[in-house]
Order: C-alpha cells, then sequence, then structure tokens
C-alpha cells in the first residue's frame, strides 16, 4: 500500500481524500495557497506546503512547485482530486516522469477523456450511441454550416472543456456568431484551448451517470448510477442515487454501456461515464470523466463501497476487491452542493469571514466540508464549500431527511444557496421525480424570494433573535425547590431530580 500521499488539491474534496488516507494508516501532505493557509485541509494533513500566492496559476496550477512539494515531503503518490489539475494529461506525465505514482488514469487515457471530439469519435468507434454533431475537428468557418445541417436548438462546446464553461445554448442561427465569439473566448481562457464543436439539443432530457472501477489487470465494473438533472449554468447543483427514471433491466443495460466505453478509453482507477436520457428511455453518451466526481458520495452511500479507498489501493498495484455480482444498491442517497453565492441574483459568488457555523447531523446525514467558523472565503477559487448528503431506506426517508438537515444548517457571514435547496426539496415535481436539465431554468423561485429591503431586514431581526437567544443566560431551575442552610443549587436540583420530583 501507499506509504506517504500529496493531495494536489484544496478544500473539502482534499479533506475527504486525506480522512480516507488515514483510516489506511497512509501520510498526508498539503498543498495550499497564501489565501488557503487556516483552511482546514491544511489542519488535517500530517504536513503541508506552500505553493505561492492565492491565484490558482500561481498556486494549485503550478505543476514545478506541486513536484517540488512532493519531492521536499517524500511522498510517493500524488492525488489530483477534481478540478484544478486533474484531468490535465501533462501533469499526470510529469508525476510519473518524475517518479510519483499518479492516482488516476493514465495520461494517453486523460487525453483522449479530455478532448470531447476525440472522446465522442472513440465512442462511435466502439458502436455507443452518441449524440448528433460535429463528428471530427471543423474549422471554426465552417461551424456554420455544420450548425445548419445538425439543426437548431443546439449546443456549441469546447472541446477541452469541463465545469460549464465553455458551453453556450443556441436556439437561432442569429444568435450563433456572438456564441461562438463567448464560448471560444471563454474556452480560451478557461483551458488554452479554443477549439469548439456542435451537439443537437435533446430537450426534456434527464442527466445519469454511472461511477466505475477498472484496475490494472482490465477489470471493470460499475457502481451504478447516479442523477445529475438539477443543474444551473451546466453545473451540477443536487444528486441522487440511485435515478427514478431507470429500472433494473435499464440499469444492466446502461451499465454495460459504461463499462464498454471505459474499456474502449483503456481507463484505470476511478472514474464517471455520463449519459443523457430521453423521455422515451433512449439514451446518448455525453462524455468520461476521468477523475473523482464532487458527487461520489451518494454511490458510496449506497454501495457501501469507499470510492477513495478504491483508487489508492489500484494505484498500488492492487486488483478490484468486488466483481460486478458484488455491487447492490440499497436505499436512496440526495447530496446538496452548499455553495458560496446568491442563488436568487444569478449566482453571483458571495465572499467574507464566515462568523458562525453549524452542521447538521443525526441518523443518514453525512457532511463533507473544507471551511470552518473564522475561515474567510475569496474570490478566487470554485464557489463549492461543503456538501450534505442523506441517506434513507427510501427516496421518500431520504428527502425527509435532507429536509431536517436543511433547517439545521447554519452558515453566517455569507450568502449560500441553501434556502434554493429547501425550495427543490419542497417542489412537488422534484418529490415526484419529474425532472430535466432544464428544471432550474424553468423554476420561478427567485420570485418567490424577499428582495431588497425586506430580505436585509429579514436577515437582521434573523440575526437579532438568533445571538438573543444564544446570550440569554439559563436558569438552573424553573421552580422553587426546598432548600436546606448551606445547600447549593446543585445539590438542591440533585435531590429534587433523585426523588423523581
Amino acid at each position: 500500500m501507499l506509504r506517504k500521499v500529496l493531495i494536489a488539491n484544496r478544500g473539502e474534496v482534499a479533506v475527504r481524500v486525506i480522512r480516507t488516507c488515514r483510516e489506511l494508516g497512509v501520510r498526508t501532505v498539503a498543498v495550499y495557497s497564501e489565501a488557503d493557509r487556516s483552511s482546514l485541509h491544511v489542519r488535517y494533513a500530517d504536513e503541508a506546503h506552500c505553493l505561492g500566492p492565492a491565484p490558482a496559476r500561481e498556486s494549485y496550477l503550478r505543476i514545478d512547485r506541486i513536484l517540488d512539494a512532493a519531492r521536499l515531503s517524500n511522498a510517493d503518490a500524488v492525488h489530483p482530486g477534481y478540478g484544478f489539475l486533474a484531468e490535465n494529461a501533462d501533469f499526470a506525465q510529469a508525476c510519473l516522469d518524475a517518479g510519483f505514482i499518479f492516482v488516476g488514469p493514465s495520461p494517453a487515457t486523460l487525453r483522449l477523456a479530455g478532448n470531447k471530439i476525440s472522446a465522442r469519435r472513440a465512442m462511435q468507434e466502439a458502436g455507443l450511441p452518441v449524440i448528433h454533431g460535429t463528428e471530427w475537428d471543423v474549422p471554426a468557418g465552417d461551424l456554420f454550416q455544420a450548425a445548419e445541417a445538425i439543426g437548431y436548438p443546439l449546443m456549441i462546446k469546447a472541446a477541452a472543456g469541463g465545469g460549464g464553461k465553455g458551453i453556450r445554448l443556441v436556439t437561432s442561427p442569429d444568435e450563433l456568431s456572438r456564441a461562438l465569439t463567448v464560448a471560444r473566448r471563454e474556452a480560451e481562457s478557461a483551458f488554452g484551448d479554443g477549439t469548439l464543436f456542435l451537439e443537437h439539443v435533446l430537450e426534456g432530457v434527464r442527466h445519469i451517470e454511472f461511477q466505475i472501477l477498472s484496475d490494472l489487470y482490465g477489470n471493470i465494473i460499475h457502481l451504478g448510477e447516479r442523477e445529475g438533472s438539477i443543474q444551473r449554468h451546466h453545473q451540477k447543483v443536487l444528486e441522487e442515487a440511485p435515478s427514478r427514471a431507470l429500472d433494473e433491466d435499464l440499469r444492466q443495460q446502461m451499465g454495460q454501456v459504461a463499462i464498454a466505453a471505459a474499456r474502449a478509453a483503456g481507463y484505470t482507477n476511478a472514474g464517471t461515464v455520463e449519459f443523457l436520457l430521453d423521455e422515451d428511455h433512449n439514451f446518448y453518451f455525453l462524455e468520461i470523466n476521468p477523475r473523482l466526481q464532487v458527487e461520489h458520495p451518494t454511490t458510496e452511500m449506497v454501495t457501501g463501497v469507499d470510492i477513495v479507498k478504491e483508487q489508492l489501493r489500484i494505484a498500488s498495484g492492487r486488483r478490484l476487491r468486488y466483481t460486478q455480482d458484488d455491487i447492490h444498491l440499497r436505499g436512496w442517497a440526495i447530496e446538496c452542493r452548499i455553495l458560496a453565492e446568491n442563488p436568487f441574483d444569478d449566482f453571483r459568488p458571495s465572499v467574507g469571514k464566515i462568523t458562525y457555523m453549524r452542521e447538521p447531523s443525526g441518523p443518514g446525514i453525512r457532511v463533507e466540508t473544507g471551511i470552518h467558523e473564522g475561515l474567510e472565503i475569496t474570490p478566487y477559487y470554485d464557489s463549492l464549500i461543503a456538501k450534505a448528503i442523506a441517506w434513507g431506506e427510501t427516496r421518500a426517508e431520504a428527502l425527509l431527511r435532507m429536509r431536517r438537515a436543511l433547517d439545521e444548517y447554519r452558515i453566517m457571514g455569507i450568502r449560500t444557496n441553501i434556502a434554493l435547496h429547501q425550495q427543490i426539496l419542497d417542489d412537488p415535481r422534484f418529490q415526484g421525480g419529474v425532472v430535466h436539465t432544464a428544471f432550474l431554468d424553468q423554476s420561478n423561485y427567485a420570485e418567490l424570494t424577499p428582495k431588497g429591503d425586506a430580505l436585509r431586514a429579514a436577515a437582521v431581526l434573523a440575526a437579532l433573535l438568533h445571538h438573543r437567544a444564544r446570550s440569554q443566560p439559563r436558569p438552573l431551575r424553573t421552580q422553587t425547590l426546598p432548600a436546606k442552610n448551606g445547600d447549593t443549587n446543585w445539590k438542591v436540583l440533585g435531590r429534587w431530580m433523585a426523588i423523581g420530583r
């Protein structure tokens, strides 16, 4: 097994990896920017090394500095988490060249999966269903004719895309020119690659993904599906496992296709094969995410498999401990991504110091977080600050537990999207499982939320009432009790309780 792992990431995913490493007796190395000096992952790791200034391009995206930290700490492996360099083939290759184990797929697989055009081509050659679109690297000037051939509405996508960046919906030819310009500029800024391709838009579809595990010996299994149809700006907000849209036959069919996709990509370690599912239960390959997913806890909750532990085992050269027959889905899990942003103001990011925090707990509740009271939320990184996961024997029980957990959750000092999650859970459409990727776009939650002065007044009043409740002294006893000379209140109360009040 591995001896020491450097986690080339930050926040809740770094804490998540550190916790599994501790269970395995593996020492951990955190890296951090100057803005993250007091972050939770820095406190949790066995040692930590500063990478540089706050901007990611000067810290978390600096391959040379990460490798220097790995050498200095004498680590033998690097876990990339998700985001930042997790899907960067050059980073994976640099780790291998420097003598470190990369906890993830091979550089060749990362290059294939990291380019959506190449991935589409490979899946087509393997006989997998893909969405109609541009099949090859189409010159920028030919995209206009390609759009006419595909038909509207269509989606512009960055070939090197991820995280909802470089994506634009186009509903008519008049919108195409500007959308191409904006998407290309965004893709070049985010990924250093402005290559675009087009896909026909399937309306009313659900986003279904299958978690896969593959070892170095050709053994591949799937851990069932997750659904991530609740999205904003093409990024998932709420996920659940399994999906109400799948019966056992469709689950087995899609699972086998996911395994075929992984085999066609030469995949090893943990990853996700994503599909779009239409109302007639036709499904289409969307992409392979060659990394740990944000929503992996939902799969862990319903299968009992620690995906991070399996990543580390596979990376150290061990065979899979499970066969497909060992995987059984039990119960239901729902995950809410807690984001530092205002969902009722076009999801504008929120920054500032967390002045008070209380996490939910109790039966079936799991919280993964990278924050703590007193931490400063900065504008430099993704807005994801925590995840709340609820498990239940049934979907209804998981939903009720999540509602209770969100009612308990308190984060003060910044804005979060907890209220949005509460509205989603209260929506009869969601409760009935009638969801699709345009679910939030077609909701009017923002219109139901107080704005401006009313919202500020409500926030001030809530803060005052909370402060008063916390500051109010609590009397030791609420009624007169018989007392003797020299008795303290504690003695009197103890005697009173002993005689049954």
